[in-house]
């Protein structure tokens, strides 16, 4: 079976056609902004277009831009392809990946970009299960939370006890995921959204 996978919840930008757990193609560029305009030539750079028998796009949380672009796109091909869609979280990939650099198994605390100043804060045990639902947090109730020695994503605790993993997700590594049970195409944002709707005056 052929896996079409888009990421597209963080200032990086991916793709990656798998044929069972095998990688034919993949692409991963850090832009920061203009996810809509990069995905698709990405998504048509890859061996026959992309073509498919199932995308997976990641849900989020992360950037409500980026989100709602790599669910669109992943939703639209699925129309296209009559194929299915389904999804994967953002913290669960970076906690998979962290994993994969590790000599041995163990818990992960899982800390990305949020907004207004907040994190992301999702914490995994050995085996990659999540410990609770992920949050939206301060940086000053961070660590009242995290545990782990270990911890990956996009902001360094800067704290000495910890082992800290850079990394943003990437769709080529997909495949740690493979076990876990997918989710549907629905956006996942962790948090409220920026723009509040009008009051109409009474």
């Amino acid at each position: 079976m052929r896996t079409l996978v888009i990421d597209t919840a963080t200032r990086a930008c991916s793709v990656a056609l798998f044929h069972d757990d095998h990688v034919i193609a993949a692409e991963h560029e850090v832009i920061g902004r203009g996810h809509a305009e990069r995905l698709l030539p990405l998504i048509a750079a890859l061996p026959g277009n992309g073509k498919a028998d199932q995308v997976m796009v990641n849900v989020g949380p992360g950037s409500f831009t980026g989100i709602r672009v790599g669910v669109a796109a992943a939703k639209a091909l699925g129309l296209a392809w009559h194929i299915d869609v389904s999804g994967y979280g953002c913290l669960a990939l970076v906690a998979a990946m962290g994993r994969s650099k590790l000599p041995e198994a163990a818990a992960i605390d899982v800390v990305m970009t949020g907004g207004h100043g907040e994190y992301f804060f999702e914490a995994f045990d050995a085996l990659g299960h999540s410990r609770a639902p992920v949050r939206s947090v301060l940086p000053a109730d961070l660590f009242s939370l995290a545990s782990a020695t270990v911890v990956a994503g996009d902001i360094d605790p800067q704290r000495a006890d910890r082992h800290w993993l850079e990394l943003l997700p990437d769709a080529r590594h997909w495949t740690h995921l493979r076990a876990d049970h997918p989710l549907t195409a629905t956006p996942i944002y962790g948090r409220a959204p920026d723009a509040k709707p009008a009051v109409l005056p009474k």
